[in-house]
């Protein structure tokens, strides 16, 4: 019996064997209990080779993200590679696209080249459960590296979170809206991904507080192209809605397109407030009122939490930034 047959037995990585043999603080008990006991049930005796292999770090962190070319993902990736440069890491980035097979799939593949840890982008990857089997993938990631989440939740060992409070962020910017007089607020999303419905939440949290209803027909979802959602909302016969609230730039800026088509004015017509606090908001003309997510804040946080975790010292299994709002040209408050 030998460390390969050990570590296809107890199902993890050979490194993840020599970890379990040096009590290494980065593998969880759980994990560990399972391979010693597979260990004690074949009498393997680990020798010196077992004992040193995969303890020597590759220094590279894998990146996993939807699409790069989104601007928020952009950004996290930009920060996260330039950041841990400074610090000797080098990265490895896999695009998996939003699909969950192509999701978990990807964090497959990226684990297969050694990494020291896995960084995973965006909330599309979490879910509202934390606890939800379609995170399984994750939490099975977990058991091999350390697994650190930017702007989503999962509950699991080895997983740790860093994500902006996106509830009371919409909760807050929703509330501006309405003291400024706004009963007729447009939510505007590209997604029901965990970031996403949070917004969401707060949005409608807002409302009931104010004693506003909560009107279907002002939640809309859409693509985030600027075209589409200039578009579609000219598709309709009429916006009955005097403030929008979107979960993303890119959605608000569709939203301005629309109302210079329309003769709107804006903010004395139609109130708008985007999300990420991009550059968007700022190319945009009027600018953009926007929430400030805060993602060079949350990859600071995920690098400092990644280089104590690898060093073996403890970390908080989740850390809540506050977003904050930018008032811009768009919003009259």
């Amino acid at each position: 019996m030998n460390i390969y047959e050990i570590a296809e037995l107890a199902g993890v990585s050979i490194a993840t064997v020599s970890r379990v043999i040096n009590d290494s603080p980065l593998v969880s008990e759980k994990t560990k209990l399972r391979v010693r006991r597979v260990m004690e049930e074949n009498d393997y005796t680990p020798n010196v080779f077992a004992r040193g292999l995969g303890l020597n770090s590759m220094k590279t962190i894998g990146l996993v993200c939807p699409d790069v070319a989104d601007n928020y993902m952009a950004r996290a990736v930009a920060c996260l590679e330039r950041d841990l440069r400074e610090y000797g890491y080098n990265c490895i980035l896999y695009c998996s696209g939003y699909a969950w097979e192509d999701r978990r799939i990807a964090v497959r593949t990226i684990l297969q080249k050694r990494i020291d840890a896995l960084v995973v982008i965006g909330s599309s990857y979490a879910d509202d459960d934390p606890d939800a089997e379609r995170v399984e993938y994750i939490r099975e990631a977990a058991k091999q590296v350390p697994v650190f989440l930017i702007n989503g939740y999962i509950r699991g060992e080895n997983i740790f979170c860093a994500l902006c409070s996106d509830y009371e962020a919409a909760y807050s910017a929703a509330s501006e809206l309405l003291r400024s007089g706004r009963r007729k607020i447009l939510f505007l999303s590209d997604s029901h991904s965990y970031s996403a419905n949070q917004k969401r939440s707060g949005y409608e949290a807002a409302l009931r507080e104010a004693g506003v209803p909560v009107r279907e027909d002002l939640v809309i979802y859409t693509r985030n192209r600027i075209d589409s959602v200039r578009d579609l909302l000219l598709e309709m016969p009429q916006l009955d809605a005097d403030a929008v609230f979107a979960t993303e730039d890119g959605l608000a800026a569709g939203v301005l397109k629309y109302a210079k088509r329309r003769g709107a004015a804006v903010p004395k017509d139609l109130a708008i407030i985007g999300y990420n606090n991009s550059e968007l908001a700022v190319c945009c003309d009027p600018e953009l009122s926007s929430v400030d997510s805060r993602v060079d804040r949350l990859c600071k946080i995920v690098i400092d939490s990644l280089k104590l975790r690898l060093n073996g010292k403890p970390v908080n299994d989740r850390v809540y930034v506050k977003g904050c709002l930018i008032r811009r040209m768009t919003t009259d408050f």
